[in-house]
């Protein structure tokens, strides 16, 4: 892939639900759909269809309906995306008009951004590490 082609979604990396009652939420998922839980939420493991030796993950959580992490966005729900090269995506996205929160944080699992679609939505995009090794 050319440098110009980076910088694009490749995946769902999380959903993320806000709710009154997260627990009970959380319960009923597990209890009527199988959705497994655990303090960090569901991990549902995959593998990409064009590059079937890497692995991937996608989150499934719940949130406790007061919490500040989907700020300020209004929404009970939160999209998380697994992107190829989040540099590429920000410069790609900020040339566009693109509103972007400045906040950045990288952890050992990967570095992390937020935009805004045009609803207001606050949107994760997460680069895992060794992202950029396995795509270039």
């Amino acid at each position: 892939m050319s440098n110009e082609d980076r910088g694009r979604v490749i995946g769902v990396g999380g959903v993320f639900l806000k709710s009154p009652d997260d627990k009970k939420l959380q319960s009923w998922y597990q209890d009527h759909l199988g959705v497994p839980q655990s303090p960090s939420g569901s991990m549902f493991h995959w593998r990409a269809h064009d590059q079937p030796e890497v692995e991937h993950l996608t989150v499934w959580c719940v949130f406790p309906a007061d919490t500040k992490y989907f700020d300020p966005s209004a929404a009970p729900f939160m999209i998380n995306y697994i992107v190829d090269d989040l540099d590429a995506l920000l410069a790609k996205l900020s040339a566009s008009g693109v509103q972007i929160d400045p906040k950045r944080e990288d952890y050992d699992y990967g570095r992390f951004a937020w935009v805004f679609d045009p609803d207001g939505n606050k949107v994760e995009l997460w680069e895992p590490p060794n992202r950029r090794r396995e795509s270039r």
